[in-house]
């Protein structure tokens, strides 16, 4: 009896246990039987975050990297043969229109010139007695005629001796700097040879090459600017814009004038120059949000008024720290700014922020 009694006590635990799992497997399926079946899922549109952009219109600048350079250099040469006597100008020195940059020995050209002068005299004075003469009869109308041409001859003559003098000077054509002096006090110059370089440095040029995408947008007159690596700003003008394009980078040569009373700033330093290039419809927008198309086109993705992607081909203005101008774009736009190389024009997409 004891044995049998243990056994039942076995048999009722396992029968509890089964009843448990019966029981809950039952609930579980009525339960499942009746919840309703899950929707059937739905095709997820890619989601984008945009930014909306107001047209603005906006004076804008077009911005090249030039150099300054001297308005003109000139190497000035001796006009005839002779030893430098005085150099009384160091190089590098401001020098004023007419100032005497070599001066050569006279050596006898003074004398030439006395020698005409005085020649001259003496034809005038032969002239006058020979107009007087012929007054009383004493000398023909031919006589008189020849009288006059030799005096036309020598005063010829005493032209070409001052000039040959004068030519012992070399002077400076314009007012600049004598930038470079080639011949010292003992120097012989041949006729040709170069006493120095002067260069002119007010006003001054920024020179620099014009792309041409940009050449239609600049015109001679333009207002300008240029920040030099020194710090310094020069303010001045479109000068000159070429007609021909250099057949190797297709860009076209900008000089622009700007004043430089001073003469402090030199030729050749490096600039950072800015031309007004009129006002229009602009864009600020972030330069990430900058893509390009399948035709290589720069430019930006934005999301329709139906919530389509479009495609604008833009053009950047101008750069700064806010992000970049651009146009190209017409009213205001939502710019996809997270996603846009995700998507493709025509493509629905949700707007996920910022829209």
């Amino acid at each position: 009896m004891r044995i049998k009694s243990r056994y039942a006590f076995v048999v009722a635990v396992v029968a509890v246990v089964a009843l448990y799992f019966l029981v809950r497997t039952l609930a579980g399926g009525a339960s499942a039987s009746t919840a309703p079946p899950p929707p059937p899922a739905a095709h997820a549109l890619p989601s984008v975050q945009v930014r909306l952009l107001p047209e603005v219109m906006r004076a804008y600048d077009v911005t090249l990297r030039g150099r300054t350079q001297a308005t003109r250099s000139v190497e000035l040469r001796s006009e005839t043969a002779g030893v430098v006597a005085q150099a009384p100008v160091l190089q590098g020195a401001i020098v004023a229109k007419g100032a005497v940059l070599c001066r050569l020995a006279v050596d006898a050209r003074q004398a030439s010139l006395d020698q005409a002068r005085a020649a001259l005299r003496s034809a005038q004075l032969q002239q006058q007695a020979a107009v007087e003469l012929a007054k009383k009869g004493f000398r023909s109308p031919t006589q008189v005629l020849a009288g006059q041409a030799a005096l036309d001859s020598a005063q010829a003559a005493v032209r070409q001796a001052e000039i040959a003098r004068a030519q012992v000077d070399i002077r400076a054509p314009f007012t600049g700097v004598f930038d470079h002096r080639d011949a010292e006090i003992g120097t012989y110059l041949a006729a040709g040879q170069a006493c120095g370089t002067m260069i002119e440095l007010d006003p001054l040029l920024v020179v620099a090459d014009l792309p041409e995408t940009e050449a239609a947008k600049i015109k001679v007159g333009a207002p300008a600017s240029a920040r030099l690596v020194s710090g310094e700003t020069l303010q001045g003008r479109v000068r000159y814009i070429a007609r021909d394009a250099d057949p190797q980078t297709r860009t076209y040569h900008l000089e622009i004038t700007a004043p430089n009373p001073r003469m402090e700033i030199r030729s050749g330093l490096s600039a950072e120059v800015k031309i007004a290039a009129g006002v229009g419809a602009a864009h600020l927008a972030p330069v990430s949000a900058l893509v390009l198309d399948a035709a290589g086109r720069q430019g930006v993705r934005y999301v329709q008024a139906d919530g389509r992607v479009a495609f604008a081909p833009v053009q950047v203005v101008e750069e700064t720290a806010d992000g970049a101008w651009v146009s190209g774009l017409h009213g205001a736009v939502r710019l996809i700014t997270v996603g846009q190389s995700y998507v493709g024009e025509g493509q629905k997409v949700r707007v996920g922020g910022g829209g």
